[in-house]
């Protein structure tokens, strides 16, 4: 079962409240929600073949950036993040290897919005504990 949504929720919300304002200050047209988990077809759309789908690959979080919106568009269509419970509490079943997971992919999400790479990432991301909260 892992954690509800609600504290989910909780957790991703505290994560973004704890980043510097020199970055919070350029989210206002981000708009960051939970998820269950992606269907398949989200997956698809997101480039996952249906061998890697049925083979179990998953998506933690998905950043959606929006395309040719104007400038007074921005509010009315802003990008959006999703972050995604299931996959999450299936490969993170330790409580506190799950909260700083769910932080790193927020995290990871929100420097996609801001045009870093996966390959950018990979030195976060391959770092267990990058908050030095262990």
């Amino acid at each position: 079962m892992g954690i509800s949504m609600n504290r989910f929720a909780d957790v991703v919300r505290r994560a973004v409240e704890a980043l510097p304002e020199s970055i919070k200050r350029h989210l206002d047209n981000v708009v960051i929600d939970v998820d269950e988990e992606p269907d398949d077809q989200f997956l698809r759309d997101a480039g996952f073949t249906d061998e890697e789908i049925e083979a179990g690959d998953t998506l933690y979080g998905y950043f959606m950036p929006m395309d040719g919106v104007s400038a007074a568009e921005m509010l009315e269509n802003p990008s959006r993040i999703l972050i995604f419970r299931n996959p999450l509490v299936d490969d993170f079943p330790d409580p506190r290897e799950l909260e700083i997971e769910i932080r790193k992919t927020v995290v990871h999400e929100i420097a996609h919005h801001f045009g870093l790479t996966d390959r950018d990432l990979e030195p976060f991301d391959d770092n267990p504990d990058p908050f030095g909260d262990r």
